[in-house]
């Protein structure tokens, strides 16, 4: 038998008297407890758990703890007060009055166990099973997807002050397992370039002494290196997991030229999708999105746009910052059919609406992908005169083209571009350009000839069908409902700490969202109870909108 305490969420019945005396209208808690029940039993994390040992705590009650403090915004201390102090707590989580609660300390294994196991995600999916079963998730027919940018619980360092830092943080693990050996390595004058925190106004403000600095840190940790990965004696500290970070780093920022190590310059470094910015959060990245620059990661949230219920979040994603938004799509839809939760319309902004994107929506879910396509990238595009590529007519059996003055092309050549997707480009022949009367509306080449790229036939004819719908009173009237994600991404942001990231590395951070939805779904969902009893609209009101007479 698993070895944690049995709880069966029963609310004791001196819970129930004193907490309807305390809260005689009710409140959040009792409100989910009485709507919902019980969100989530033991047997779901069974699996975590050893069958001998000491008995632990239960982890239902530590899983709902997790959603709760995300929902008020609490420390895991805080969180752990509140089971033992507060009575709705105590009567949501089925508690006696006299229950001591339990120590705030196993939170945190309780979060790396369920990241181990591979469990995190029960955290939203259990809730959103629940509230179909209260038939509260009533319609999925529309959902929409957003991002928003999330700063990493780092700080944001220079390239200077990351080498520095690197080096430090490997001096504090290898004092502490190997305080003797590491004394014979180094000499003196490393304690005083890494006792204190590296820090920019530390540093010199003279490029000379900077690019000294530099060049010192950059043997120091070449030095480490060297001794650690040469000697067999000294090989286990390689399992060190910041003597790795400080390989990875030493590659990215600094390259061996003869027998003496040098500083990569800017444009050597390697893309952001890999470049390393801080050791602490060896996952964050960091990116220029329009007039934001961050360093973190990327959520995408995907909700209901119902109007009869509440819009209930059905998946979150997280990245790294430079993943595009695009690149997520196929893993949502996925992700929402392994739930049974897809829906037949998808909003989504021009990030997101790309062709591969279209086709595979509709052709592998079943999906109306619905957002804005993109113009195109000529000048005939962007400018909105001229002759572009939707001005001339393909003839896909006989691969020829006819622009506007009814010339056909000369050849017709399928191309791969960088990324891998084929495209086809079709020339037109010099005679026929240079002595056409439209040629300054057609191409602006020195040659003076036409040369025109579009995608293959499928790829193509999709993204003509976008173009001319999104044109539609349907499409603008359909796609008004994507606005509505901006607000979930605000409450987020604003309520719910969605901004910054509370722990270090990917798969925590993506954690703490799967908690942070699941709060919301909760918030909104006694929102939308309480609101439903006095038989008024649940969306939220000014105090002045609130004082319009109703009809």
């Amino acid at each position: 038998m698993t070895t944690f305490h049995s709880h069966s969420f029963e609310i004791p019945e001196e819970t129930i008297k004193v907490a309807r005396a305390a809260f005689p209208k009710g409140n959040g808690c009792m409100t989910i407890r009485d709507t919902l029940g019980p969100l989530f039993s033991n047997d779901d994390f069974d699996v975590l758990f050893s069958p001998q040992g000491q008995t632990g705590q239960s982890p239902a009650i530590l899983a709902l703890v997790t959603v709760l403090q995300h929902m008020e915004g609490l420390t895991d201390r805080q969180a752990a007060d509140a089971v033992r102090g507060r009575i709705d707590w105590k009567y949501l989580l089925g508690l006696a009055l006299t229950d001591p609660g339990f120590h705030y300390s196993i939170l945190s294994p309780f979060r790396d166990r369920l990241l181990e196991g591979g469990l995190d995600a029960q955290l939203l999916e259990k809730i959103i099973l629940r509230l179909k079963e209260c038939n509260l998730l009533v319609d999925k027919r529309q959902q929409r997807t957003d991002s928003t940018h999330v700063l990493a619980a780092v700080r944001t360092l220079n390239r200077l002050e990351c080498v520095g830092e690197t080096v430090r943080r490997v001096l504090d693990d290898l004092a502490r397992v190997a305080p003797n050996w590491l004394l014979e390595q180094i000499t003196p004058d490393w304690f005083k370039r890494y006792d204190v925190r590296i820090e920019n106004y530390r540093l010199p403000k003279e490029k000379s002494k900077q690019q000294a600095l530099q060049q010192q840190i950059g043997q120091d940790g070449w030095h480490l290196l060297k001794i650690i990965y040469q000697s067999e004696a000294s090989a286990w500290l390689c399992k060190i997991p910041s003597v790795d970070v400080l390989r990875r780093v030493w590659v990215q920022q600094y390259y061996i030229e003869g027998e003496q190590i040098q500083w990569r310059k800017k444009e050597n470094l390697p893309p952001h999708k890999l470049l390393i910015v801080s050791p602490d959060d060896i996952e964050a990245r960091n990116r220029t999105k329009r007039d934001t620059n961050w360093t973190g990661y990327a959520v995408h949230f995907t909700e209901t746009c119902s109007q009869t219920g509440p819009n209930i979040i059905t998946h979150v994603e997280t990245t790294p910052s430079t993943v595009k938004d695009g690149s997520i799509l196929d893993t949502v839809h996925q992700a929402l059919a392994d739930k049974g939760l897809l829906p037949e319309e998808h909003l989504a902004d021009a990030a997101y609406i790309s062709v591969d994107n279209l086709l595979n929506a509709r052709h592998a879910h079943g999906i109306d992908l619905i957002g804005p396509v993109g113009g195109g990238g000529s000048w005939q595009a962007k400018e909105g005169k001229g002759f572009d590529v939707n001005c001339f007519a393909i003839d896909w059996e006989t691969q020829t083209v006819t622009c506007p003055e009814g010339k056909q092309s000369q050849n017709w050549h399928v191309r791969q571009e960088k990324y891998g997707h084929d495209y086809i480009q079709a020339r037109f022949t010099p005679n026929n350009c240079r002595s056409c009367s439209s040629q300054s509306n057609c191409t602006r080449s020195k040659l003076g000839i036409r040369t025109i790229s579009f995608k293959p036939q499928i790829e193509y004819e999709t993204l003509q069908a976008a173009h001319q719908r999104q044109e539609t009173d349907e499409f603008k009237e359909i796609y008004k409902k994507r606005a509505g994600v901006e607000g979930t991404i605000s409450q987020g942001t604003r309520a719910f700490n969605l901004r910054r990231s509370r722990y270090l590395g990917l798969a925590k951070t993506h954690l703490q969202h799967l908690a942070t939805a699941a709060a919301m779904n909760l918030t909104r969902t006694v929102i939308w109870l309480m609101e439903s009893e006095k038989s008024v609209s649940f969306r939220p009101k000014s105090p002045f909108a609130a004082l319009a007479p109703t009809s």
